[in-house]
């Protein structure tokens, strides 16, 4: 990006031109966006564009890097003031993840195209991965023995499966649905959750 000073103004273009790239990314698919499609739907100028991003690619980063910074912290708030407790003590508030996606729905609509922002697929489940390993400690059923980085990695790409899952059937399943049943799979082989995180 050409400037990293956030004034309102600079984020509320960029969000435009946000919108703007998803909007046309389903409408065409990503690799056939120009930056002339992206200031014409966004009603800007190329100058406005050429200001904030290099090319359409840094404005597809700054995309990812935006909803995917919502979705961490989003992941860790109900964490950071009871940072341990017994799975059968979750409950809905212990997911903020799925409003977070949910309020950000047409953004994470973008991984049922092909043609797609790039490295949107990896990306997304490789944060869910990264949180398990970098911010949480699990123990297992009556402390069963396990190796805990497959255990991570078996809980993370699972829960994003199920996150996925949700997001091609069009969030049919209502939120607190979804969080009971995720609540659920937990406690069948999660005994307690630890975040390790920083506060």
């Amino acid at each position: 990006m050409q400037t990293n000073k956030s004034t309102p103004r600079k984020d509320r273009t960029k969000m435009h031109f946000q919108q703007a790239l998803i909007a046309l990314t389903k409408e065409k698919g990503f690799h056939s966006v120009s930056v002339k499609d992206i200031v014409q739907y966004a009603k800007y100028n190329r100058s406005t564009f050429y200001i904030h991003y290099r090319d359409k690619f840094e404005l597809a980063e700054d995309l990812l890097c935006t909803n995917f910074t919502l979705l961490e912290e989003s992941f860790e708030k109900p964490y950071k003031l009871k940072r341990e407790f017994n799975t059968d003590l979750l409950k809905q508030g212990s997911f903020h993840i799925i409003s977070s996606i949910y309020n950000n729905r047409e953004f994470y609509d973008l991984i049922n195209y092909v043609d797609t922002i790039p490295k949107l697929h990896t990306r997304f489940p490789q944060i869910i991965l990264k949180m398990y390993q970098e911010k949480f400690e699990f123990k297992t059923i009556n402390d069963l023995p396990v190796n805990m980085d497959y255990f991570k990695r078996y809980t993370a790409y699972g829960f994003f499966g199920l996150l996925a899952h949700w997001i091609h059937t069009g969030f049919q399943t209502p939120q607190e649905e979804l969080i009971k049943e995720v609540i659920m799979l937990a406690q069948t082989h999660m005994a307690s959750v630890k975040y390790i995180g920083k506060q």
